[in-house]
This record gives structure tokens, sequence and C-alpha cells, in this order.
């Protein structure tokens, strides 16, 4: 009989399985937390399924499903970029998890990474959901898939620039008071519910250079009157998640 030797090698998994099992921990933490589904799943149903079965704001010309359900797409990326990871990682940076994370061989562009990942993977979830209620209070879309895309992934990355931020520099409290004011601010004044023209034409200009506005604004022109590329709307994205994401990569303090 022979004995075996076993040689221990100890290191690092894979950078890409790393990001990986993060990404799909990142997941599951979100979609456990309770105030998280409040805010990424039941909150924008609600107010698809309200909007669109009764006739509470004037939404234009044609079925309200069509108006609403750009705007609803839009506050559930909102909602999930920027609130709720703002939230999560704010509280997460209090409770000293993300300076432990970032001792790990995991390197810190690849745990935000991971939270993008998840961020994305929500978002997915999201879309599904409310699109198969759309489509059941009869919604009827059109447009360019290609566009959609693109404001959608435009809007990720500056929504999840500002929660970073936002969760990088306030203290965990004032980030969840922060967060959740603008949510409440943005629904109301970023083109989700209530149509611009609404406003007075000043506001509208300044209104219209939101991220929430440039994305429901983009969504429905795609969407409900079939337009071409967004070229000013995807503009606008650009210019904040450049803006976030460099902010938030500067001013990020880890603890």
């Amino acid at each position: 009989m022979t004995t075996a030797t076993y040689a221990p090698a100890p290191g690092a998994a894979p950078l890409p399985r790393m990001i990986a099992a993060q990404a799909i921990l990142e997941t599951k933490m979100l979609l456990r937390n309770g105030e998280q589904l409040l805010l990424t799943v039941v909150i924008p149903t609600l107010l698809l399924v309200l909007f669109s079965s009764v006739d509470i704001v004037d939404t234009g010309k044609g079925k309200s499903v069509d108006f609403l359900t750009p705007g609803i797409l839009a506050l559930a990326v909102m909602s999930t970029a920027f609130t709720g990871q703002a939230i999560a990682t704010g509280f997460e940076r209090r409770y000293g998890v993300l300076k432990r994370l970032a001792s790990s061989p995991l390197p810190r562009w690849g745990l935000m990474t991971a939270k993008t990942l998840s961020v994305l993977v929500t978002e997915v979830l999201q879309i599904v959901l409310l699109t198969a209620i759309a489509f059941a209070l009869g919604w009827s879309p059109h447009g360019n898939p290609f566009a959609v895309f693109l404001l959608l992934i435009l809007s990720t990355a500056a929504f999840s620039g500002l929660g970073l931020l936002m969760a990088g520099t306030l203290k965990a409290e004032a980030t969840l008071a922060a967060a959740n004011l603008v949510f409440l601010l943005l629904l109301v004044g970023g083109g989700v519910i209530v149509p611009m023209d609404k406003y007075p034409s000043g506001v509208q200009d300044v209104l219209g250079l939101l991220p929430i506005s440039a994305l429901s604004d983009g969504l429905r022109d795609v969407l409900q009157h079939g337009a071409g590329m967004p070229w000013g709307d995807l503009g606008i994205l650009g210019v904040w998640a450049v803006a976030g994401l460099a902010a938030a990569g500067a001013f990020f303090r880890w603890e």
C-alpha cells in the first residue's frame, strides 16, 4: 500500500469565477431584501396597474398604458441601479463589509463589477415582469430594440455611478434618507407618470436634463412613437454616466 502525497496549492480562484460568485451573492441578497423588493418590484408594478386602469393623470392621446410603461421601466432602472444600490452599499460600508471585501483577493474594481452585474440581472427580471404586466394591460410597443438597449445600458451606468457616489461619501443614514427622497422627487418630476408638458416651459428645460427624464423620454419616443435613435437623450445619459462613474471612482471611501 502506498501513501498518497497531497501538495496543497493555496491561491485565489480565477478572477472571472470570483466576480461571478460575488455577483450571484449580491443578487441573492438584493432579492431577499424586503425594502429592495418594495422599491424594485412592488412600487413600479402597483403604479403601472393603478395608473393604467384608473384615469387619474391625463396622459394625452392613446392608451394610458402606452404612455406609462416606458416611464415605469425607467423608474424600475432607477430604483435598482440608484436607490437600491446606494442604500445597500451605504450600509455595507458602515458595517465594514466593504473594508473586509477590499482586503480579499477580489480587487475593488472586481467587486464593483460584481455589483453592476447584480444590478443588470435584477433589471432584466424587472423588465420581464413589467413587460408581461404591460402586455396584459394592452400595451403595444413600437421602435428599435437596439435603441432601447442603449438607453437602458447608459442609464444603468449613470444611476450606478450616482448611487455609488452617494453611498461612498455620505453616512448610511443620510444615504437612506437622500436616496428615498430623490426617488420620490424624480418619480414626480422625471416624466415617469406626469407628462413633462404639464410643467412650465422653463421647468421643462431643467427637468429634461435629468437622467430619469432622458431615459423615460427616450423610451417613450422609441416604444410609443416608434422614433429612431434618440441621440439627444442618449447624449444626456452618456454625460451623466461618465460624470457619475468618474466622481464615484474619485471620491468613494471604503471606510
